[in-house]
């Protein structure tokens, strides 16, 4: 079946995606080494998850795919 869409993403967009998916399996992965450093009562790795430097850099990667995304999608309407 042939359609009139075309499957051009710009690079920016897929680098984009791309930064989405390894910061939420990298969330993920923290998720897992606090659960599981909290069930075996591990509290250095349970400090060092929980520090707020940690969470200050989360967030400004979190703040830069965001951006990268909204420049992708301005750029991607305007042309």
């Amino acid at each position: 079946m042939k359609t009139n869409f075309s499957d051009n993403n710009n690079l920016l967009f897929k680098l984009a995606s791309k930064g989405l998916k390894y910061f939420l399996l990298t969330l993920l992965g923290f998720t897992i080494a606090y659960i599981v450093s909290t069930i075996f009562g591990a509290v250095p790795v349970i400090k060092i998850l929980l520090t707020p430097s940690l969470w200050q850099w989360l967030l400004r990667i979190a703040v830069f795919i965001f951006c990268l995304f909204a420049i992708a999608i301005i750029f991607e309407s305007s042309g």
